[in-house]
């Protein structure tokens, strides 16, 4: 019974992780799991044997979850891509509250200290500043396009995704923090969600295998090697370390946000609007049930 209800986690957890803006690190907090998450991804093989019974439901949850989630944002992006970068823009702006939370949280009776205020405005700007020029460098990728075919197979882009993916699971250990989200900034989200669908296609399939190989090995070394170094920055600096991401999510609203010259007409204006509000409102909400300080 404990390892259906692990599966299920797992599975709301995936897709979460699909949907940019929504956490699935909240998800594991929501379950009452992350203390058992984080510790149990690890490099010592007895100890992840003596937690298979968690581990394996859990994953094969989640990649149920993205599996399947994945054909519905395919679709979306495929017939509404407009509407859907608007949802997604929402969902940023939504996840926004949780981490100035995080990133101005005190002690009670705590006197805040120039420095304190000085370093937490350093780290964001950095955060931001990086961002901004990262974006800058990819800025050939096209969010929308890549959804329907699968690009051409490069060195440079097998490194992104592997980076990608090391990112997209780091940040997925904090709670509040989207990891699609990180891989959307990186321009590499449509291309991975695109390319798991294509793993049923006979025309597509080893192309796809070769675009998510490098995913996968980013994933697995962002969730063994994150997870320690997550656990001991926010030990040795946790508003800092939230501040840098404040930073990276301020920035990733100004470069996803999609524009308005691709509206057309009131009635899709209005439809981008709703979306953004949908998007807004879904993320806020999620938060609620981060940890309570």
């Amino acid at each position: 019974m404990q390892m259906i209800r692990i599966l299920l986690i797992g599975i709301v957890v995936g897709i979460c992780n699909v949907i940019p803006g929504v956490s699935g690190g909240t998800m594991v907090v929501v379950f009452n799991i992350y203390d058992q998450f984080v510790n149990a991804i690890t490099l010592n093989v007895k100890k992840l044997i003596k937690n298979w019974k968690f581990l394996v439901p859990l994953f094969v949850g989640m990649a149920a979850g993205i599996l399947v989630f994945s054909k519905l944002i395919t679709v979306l992006y495929t017939k509404f891509p407009v509407q859907t970068n608007y949802f997604f823009f929402g969902l940023i702006l939504g996840s926004i509250p949780l981490l100035w939370k995080y990133v101005s949280k005190h002690k009670a009776g705590e006197a805040v200290r120039v420095s304190r205020i000085v370093s937490i405005v350093l780290c964001i700007a950095a955060g931001f500043a990086v961002l901004i020029c990262f974006s800058r460098m990819e800025s050939s990728v096209d969010r929308t396009a890549v959804v329907s075919v699968l690009p051409e197979i490069s060195a440079g882009l097998m490194v992104r995704l592997f980076f990608a993916g090391v990112f997209g699971a780091v940040a997925m250990i904090i709670p509040g923090v989207s990891g699609s989200l990180l891989m959307l900034i990186m321009g590499v989200y449509p291309i991975v969600i695109a390319s798991i669908p294509a793993l049923l296609s006979g025309a597509t399939f080893w192309h796809a295998v070769i675009l998510l190989v490098p995913t996968g090995f980013g994933v697995l070394a962002g969730l063994f090697g994150g997870a320690k170094l997550i656990s001991w920055l926010m030990k040795v600096a946790e508003v800092q370390t939230y501040s840098v991401i404040f930073g990276l999510i301020l920035a990733s609203a100004v470069t996803i946000f999609p524009g308005f010259a691709e509206i057309h007409g009131v009635g899709q204006a209005v439809a981008c609007f709703v979306c953004a509000a949908a998007g807004a409102a879904m993320a806020f909400f999620s938060t609620k049930f981060a940890p309570a300080d």
